[in-house]
C-alpha cells in the first residue's frame, strides 16, 4: 500500500509537469534509455580533441569501447549537437585486430544513429566504434549555466578557453553516450591538442606531453568511473604548482593550473583546500578520486564541479564573488566556489543521480557540504546558522524531483531545499555522530555508483532509523512546504497541518509547568489540554510555515 500511495504521488506530479511543459520526442531520445542505447553500456572513451581559437573551431576523434548487455537492434544512438558534424565512423568487431568495419549513420536533430547488423555482435563481449568529427561547437552564452565552448581571452591577450555543459550535454562538443546514467566503467583517455604555447589541462593525470612543430598534445588519463558533463578541458597561459595532502588513504596529490599573472594571490587563496578536504573526509568519507587527484584550475567562468579538476572563477574573493549567500555573514569567511564545487566530488561525482531529475542529491548534498565546511571553519553553530540562512533562497514554485526520462533537471530548489532536507534529517536524527556515520555511508554504499532518490531515501532512513516516506513526498516530490496551525479555545490546544502529504508529521515541542512533551501534527486536526505557562516551541530548524 505505502508503494502504490507513492506511484500515485508520483504519477500525478508527472500529470502536472507534463501539463506545463511540452517535451518533444528530442527531449526524449536525450533523456531515456532508448532503442539506440538499451543494448550497450559505455566501458571507456578514448578522446582526442584539437582546438583552434583562431577559428573557434575543434577537430577529433572518440574511440568509444562499449559492452553488448542486451538484444542489439539495428542501430545505435550517438549523440552529438548541431553544429558539428560526423566526418567518418568505423567499427572494430574485436578489440584484439586490426579490423575494420565501415559504418553507415544518418542524423536526426542532435542524435546520430549508427546503422550496423548489430545482432551479430555476441553478448557480454566488448567492441569499439571510433568516430572522427569537427566543427564550430556552440558558444557558452552564460556559462556554466548556459554553457557550451568559452573562447576568451586573458587580459594579456592570451586565448584562454574551456567548456561548461552540464544539462546542455558533453555531446555538445564531443561525440559520446549522453547519458547521465552511462559512465565509463574504465575510465577515459584525454588527449588535448592546442596552439604551441598554451598550457592544456584536462581531468585525472597527465601522463604524456607532445611538442610539435606548431602545437602542444597532452594526454590525461581519468582511471576512475566520469560522468560525460565532468568531463571537460581548459587551454590557456597556465602556471601549475604541485602538493600532497595525507588524507584518509593516504597521499593524496593536489595540483593548480591558473593564469600565469595570478600565482601570487591563487596562492593565498588555495590554502584553504587542504583544511576543506580534512573536513570534507571526516563528515563524508574519504575523497573519492585518489587514483586521479585533485586539481583546481582558473576557468573563464564562475566555476563547475569537473571531476578530479574543478573549475574556478571567482575573481579570488570571499564568498559568492564577495556576496554572502546565506545573508548571515559567514559565508564570507570561506570561498563558495573553492567550497561548492569541491564538494561535488562526494555528491554528484561519486554518487551520481541516474537521471537529471533527480539532481537534488547532486546539489542538495553538496549545499549542505557548504554548512559542514562553516561547522568545521566557525563551529556548530555557525554553520547551522550559515544552513537556515540559505533558505531564503527556495522558491517553493515546483516540486524538487522533475520529469523523468525527458532531460530534465527542474527548479533552483534543487540547491536550498535540497540542503534543508539533509539539515532536517540530522536535527530529527538527534544525534551527529549517526548522522555523520550515514553521510559516510552514503559514499561508500554508492561509491562511484548511479543512484535514483528513491534508493538514497531508503538507505538515509534506514541508517536514520527514522520514518521518512512521508517526509522524503513532502520536501521532494511536492512544492508547497507545510504549514502549521493551531489555535487556543476552551484551555485546549488544537493543531493540525496543512498542504502536507498523508502521513507527514513533525515533531513539535510543547513546553510545560512540569518539563516538556512532544505533539506530532498530521492533517487532521487535534488537541490537548493547555493551561497558563505553557509555551509552544517551533524548532528554526524545520522548513514549515507556522500560523496561529
Amino acid at each position: 500500500m505505502k508503494h502504490k500511495k507513492r506511484w500515485i504521488l508520483g504519477l500525478c506530479m508527472l500529470i502536472n509537469a507534463l501539463s506545463a511543459i511540452a517535451y518533444t520526442h528530442a527531449d526524449t531520445l536525450r533523456g531515456s534509455n532508448g532503442s539506440g542505447r538499451k543494448w550497450w553500456d559505455v566501458q571507456r572513451y578514448q578522446l582526442h580533441v584539437n582546438l583552434d581559437p583562431k577559428k573557434e573551431t575543434i577537430s577529433g576523434s572518440n574511440q568509444l569501447f562499449f559492452k553488448v548487455t542486451d538484444m542489439p537492434g539495428d542501430s545505435m544512438q550517438i549523440d552529438m549537437q548541431a553544429p558539428l558534424q560526423l566526418d567518418s565512423a568505423v567499427l572494430i568487431p574485436d578489440i584484439h585486430s586490426s579490423m575494420l568495419d565501415k559504418v553507415r549513420y544518418v542524423r536526426e536533430g542532435n542524435v546520430w544513429w549508427v546503422l550496423y547488423p548489430f545482432g551479430k555482435l555476441k553478448l557480454g563481449e566488448t567492441y569499439s566504434l571510433v568516430m572522427y568529427y569537427h566543427g564550430s561547437p556552440r558558444r557558452a552564452v552564460n556559462p556554466p549555466w548556459d554553457g557550451g565552448i568559452s573562447w576568451k581571452q586573458d587580459d594579456d591577450g592570451n586565448p584562454w578557453i574551456s567548456v561548461s555543459c552540464q544539462g546542455l550535454g558533453a555531446s555538445v562538443w564531443w561525440p559520446c553516450k549522453d547519458a547521465q546514467w552511462d559512465e565509463p566503467e574504465k575510465g577515459m583517455q584525454i588527449a588535448l591538442e592546442v596552439p604551441k604555447g598554451m598550457v592544456g589541462v584536462s581531468n585525472g593525470r597527465m601522463v604524456s606531453v607532445g611538442e610539435g612543430e606548431i602545437s602542444t598534445t597532452t594526454v590525461w588519463e581519468v582511471q576512475n568511473p566520469i560522468n560525460n558533463y565532468d568531463v571537460t578541458f581548459y587551454a590557456g597561459d597556465y602556471v601549475h604548482w604541485q602538493d600532497t595532502l595525507m588524507g584518509e588513504k593516504g597521499k593524496l596529490d593536489l595540483d593548480y593550473y591558473v593564469l600565469r599573472k595570478n600565482e601570487k594571490k591563487a596562492k593565498e587563496q588555495f590554502v584553504v583546500v587542504k583544511q576543506m578536504i580534512h573536513c570534507f573526509e571526516h563528515w563524508m568519507g574519504p575523497y573519492p578520486f585518489y587514483e586521479d587527484g585533485y586539481k583546481l584550475v582558473e576557468a573563464p567562468y564562475l566555476g563547475m564541479e569537473h571531476q578530479s579538476a574543478i573549475a574556478y572563477g571567482n575573481d579570488y574573493k570571499m564568498g559568492y564573488k564577495g556576496f554572502d549567500r546565506s545573508l548571515t555573514g559567514h559565508g564570507l569567511k570561506w570561498d563558495y566556489i573553492i567550497v561548492h564545487e569541491s564538494g561535488h566530488e562526494w555528491f554528484g561525482n561519486n554518487i551520481t543521480a541516474g537521471d537529471m531529475a533527480d539532481n537534488w542529491v547532486h546539489e542538495g548534498g553538496t549545499s549542505y557540504s557548504e554548512a559542514l565546511f562553516t561547522e568545521c571553519l566557525l563551529g556548530k553553530e555557525k554553520g547551522t546558522e550559515y544552513s537556515r540562512g540559505l533558505w531564503h533562497n527556495i522558491k517553493n514554485e515546483q516540486p524538487v524531483i522533475a520529469a523523468y526520462g525527458v532531460n530534465e533537471e527542474g527548479t533552483s530548489d534543487i540547491y536550498e531545499k535540497g540542503a534543508a532536507v539533509m539539515h532536517m534529517i540530522r536535527e530529527l536524527t538527534g544525534n551527529d555522530e549517526k548522522f555523520r556515520k550515514m553521510l559516510r555511508g552514503l559514499g561508500k554504499e554508492f561509491y562511484h555508483g548511479i543512484v535514483s532518490s528513491e534508493q538514497v531515501e531508503q538507505y538515509i532512513a534506514a541508517q536514520t532509523g527514522l520514518k521518512l516516506d512521508a517526509f522524503f513526498d513532502q520536501y521532494l516530490r511536492r512544492a508547497e512546504i507545510p504549514q502549521l496551525e493551531y489555535y487556543l479555545k476552551n484551555n485546549e490546544l488544537n493543531y493540525r497541518f496543512v498542504d502536507a502529504v498523508m502521513g507527514f508529521t513533525l515533531p513539535i515541542t510543547i513546553t510545560t509547568k512540569t518539563g516538556k512533551t512532544i505533539i506530532k501534527p498530521t492533517s487532521e486536526w487535534q488537541k490537548m489540554s493547555w493551561t497558563k505557562g505553557y509555551d509552544l516551541k517551533v524548532s528554526k530548524d524545520y522548513l514549515i510555515k507556522v500560523k496561529k
